[in-house]
């Protein structure tokens, strides 16, 4: 009996671990509750931080320059013009790469600061995540996938650049850019109107 008992007790602290552990690994990023926290360095080895950039409005971009999708946006200069709006709007624009070391879309410091200059991209900086810390802490599913983060460290937009979930460049024009938008919601001193929305592109390669 005292067996049986004690095997019960073992089993169901298993469980609960268990559980809890599944808890920890499914937790997702909310809008309206604070962004996760990240430690990552960029292309010049220096390490950003979300407390290192407290009362700054950032914009996580996830990325992986192979993926059709986001050569639509680069190709077409979609993305750049949406970055080049943001810095000169005084947001910090990350570039997140989450590709894993032998994925697809993982590059060394070097490449990727080719591409930035080759696209005539603008962001800030462009962020190394290896490791895939970040991209899971933010449940990043796509490339692209887009985040906001207001002054306060709250989470006020994630989603997909736009509706329009195709590769081709055509439909650009027609697209509602739920970035664009929600930048303007924001100078206008107003809630985003659409907070959250479906991230579209090719899945991040962990």
């Amino acid at each position: 009996m005292k067996q049986a008992f004690s095997k019960t007790l073992v089993f169901g602290a298993v469980a609960l671990a268990a559980t809890l552990s599944v808890g920890v690994a499914v937790a997702a990023p909310k809008v309206g509750a604070p962004a996760p926290d990240f430690s990552v360095v960029d292309t010049a080895g220096e390490t950003w931080s979300l407390g290192g950039l407290a009362g700054k409005t950032i914009i996580l971009e996830w990325t992986n320059h192979d993926c059709p999708y986001v050569v639509k946006h680069y190709a077409s200069g979609n993305m750049q013009a949406v970055q080049k709006e943001a810095t000169d709007a005084g947001y910090v624009w990350l570039s997140v790469i989450s590709s894993a070391s032998g994925k697809q879309g993982h590059v060394s410091p070097a490449k990727a600061d080719d591409l930035t200059d080759d696209r005539g991209a603008a962001p800030t900086a462009v962020l190394l995540d290896t490791s895939g810390a970040m991209g899971r802490a933010y449940d990043a599913k796509t490339t692209p996938h887009m985040y906001i983060i207001d002054p306060a460290g709250t989470l006020v937009y994630m989603g997909g650049i736009d509706d329009k979930p195709t590769t081709d460049q055509a439909d650009i024009a027609a697209a509602s850019n739920y970035v664009r938008l929600a930048m303007a919601d924001l100078a206008a001193g107003n809630p985003i109107a659409t907070p959250v929305t479906r991230p579209y592109g090719c899945s991040v390669k962990y």
